[in-house]
Order: structure tokens, then C-alpha cells, then sequence
């Protein structure tokens, strides 16, 4: 059984975590010096903060140079009804669908994705278009980024 109960972070957490957005692969050592803490405390903190789930994973930011090189785009995507968990499960399996989020308001959810080419991305919206339950979508291709704090 999971516990749902929102998880009390203090500041010494708070300062930890924007250390690591950050820098994910700062070592313990520095972590602890910037903090003003001991290593084995940063490391007990980690620990619970990532048993508790409030730090889900560490990954990599691409640079802009690579991101600059192909297309993104925002999908709005329109489902019938009871389709939604079978929709969510072919996208999960699309290698360029970055994020997929449930929203509120005229679309049921919005696809983050990212394409080599206004082609690949053509391809990309047909799949998405043609699974089963998907019944209208919207694209917005990304311009630039104004703010990216990701």
C-alpha cells in the first residue's frame, strides 16, 4: 500500500534538490560543502528523498545545439470516450513522444514531442493521428524557448 501523504521537506531538502536541478551528477562531497552538512547526511538525504519519490529519477538535458537541429511540437490530442488507457499505451511506445500529460479544457492530452525533421515529424503526427481512439489533434510547433527551467 503506497502513502499518499505529501512528504515535509525542510530547507536543508529544498537547497539539496535545487543543487541538484542544478547539477544531477554534483558529488556528495560538494553537496556537502555548499550545504554546510556533513557527506553522510547528504547521503542519508538522498536516500529518503529518493525512497519517498521526491526526486523520481536523474536524466539528461540535451544542449540546445542538439535541440536546435530538429523540430518540436506540442500535440494536443482529442480521445473518445473509454479509449484513454489504450491511447496512453501506444504513445508511451513512440520513442519521440517526450511527455505526455492529462490536461483539462477542450483536449483530453497534450503530447510533447521531438522529430529530426519536419518529415519525421509529419510521420509522427499520421501514427498518432491513426491510433485507435485518438479522434482529433492539434500541433503547435515550438519556435524558440523563452524560459527553460527543466
Amino acid at each position: 500500500m503506497s502513502d499518499s501523504r505529501p512528504v515535509a521537506l525542510d530547507d536543508i531538502d529544498r537547497q539539496l534538490i535545487s543543487l541538484l536541478q542544478i547539477n544531477a551528477r554534483e558529488s556528495v562531497a560538494t553537496l556537502a560543502r555548499q550545504l554546510g552538512i556533513a557527506r553522510t547526511t547528504v547521503t542519508s538525504r538522498l536516500a529518503r528523498l529518493e525512497k519517498t519519490k521526491v526526486i523520481s529519477g536523474y536524466g539528461v538535458r540535451l544542449g540546445q545545439r542538439l535541440i536546435d537541429g530538429g523540430l518540436q511540437a506540442y500535440v494536443g490530442i482529442k480521445v473518445q470516450p473509454r479509449s484513454g488507457k489504450e491511447v496512453v499505451r501506444r504513445l508511451s511506445a513512440m520513442g519521440q513522444v517526450q511527455q505526455l500529460c492529462a490536461v483539462s479544457g477542450e483536449f483530453d492530452y497534450v503530447a510533447w514531442l521531438r522529430s529530426d525533421s519536419p518529415e519525421q515529424l509529419d510521420q509522427l503526427l499520421d501514427q498518432i493521428g491513426s491510433v485507435d481512439g485518438v479522434e482529433k489533434t492539434t500541433t503547435s510547433i515550438i519556435l524558440s524557448s523563452k524560459v527553460d527551467r527543466g
